[in-house]
């Protein structure tokens, strides 16, 4: 399991390290995180001027593109030995990024060599891997999304 260690970090905190948290998907091969992560931004609309007596829209000769911002969705594992570690580093997690640095959250993908700023926008699809109720290793997954204002593509 050491082998995920320094593969995210956030705000410098490697996730595996401390949360016990890494990138999973929905099924083997899948690669939801890398389309999230890699699918660039829309490009911002130009402004037009649509004269009646002519044909279409007239533009700039030169487009100047800037691109929206975006939402990314990453789904997330967290696992634990114990169901007390899983609570603790759970909470723990979310708590961390729900608040960041001032809200910003500064991901780092080291085998992409992509650091990327966003913020959290909300959590969904909660899914228990173990029973809390049974047993001692305890897993979970779920999808976090963020917002990332100055899009990296």
């Amino acid at each position: 399991m050491d082998t995920l260690e320094g593969f995210v970090t956030i705000n410098g905190t490697d996730i595996w390290k401390e949360y016990g948290a890494f990138l999973t998907e929905e099924k083997k091969g899948g690669r939801e995180n890398l389309t999230a992560i890699m699918t660039p931004a829309k490009a911002k609309g130009h402004v037009g001027v649509n004269i009646r007596e002519n044909n279409g829209k007239k533009y700039s000769v030169k487009l100047d593109v800037k691109s929206e911002e975006r939402d990314v969705t990453l789904h997330f594992a967290i696992f634990a030995r114990t169901r007390e570690e899983w609570l603790e580093k759970y909470r723990a997690f979310i708590t961390m990024l729900k608040q960041g640095r001032d809200g910003w959250l500064t991901f780092r993908f080291r085998q992409l060599n992509l650091t990327m700023r966003m913020f959290y926008v909300s959590s969904s699809s909660y899914k228990p891997l173990t029973s809390l109720w049974q047993g001692e290793i305890q897993a979970s997954r779920f999808k976090v999304t963020f917002k990332e204002p100055e899009p990296t593509f």
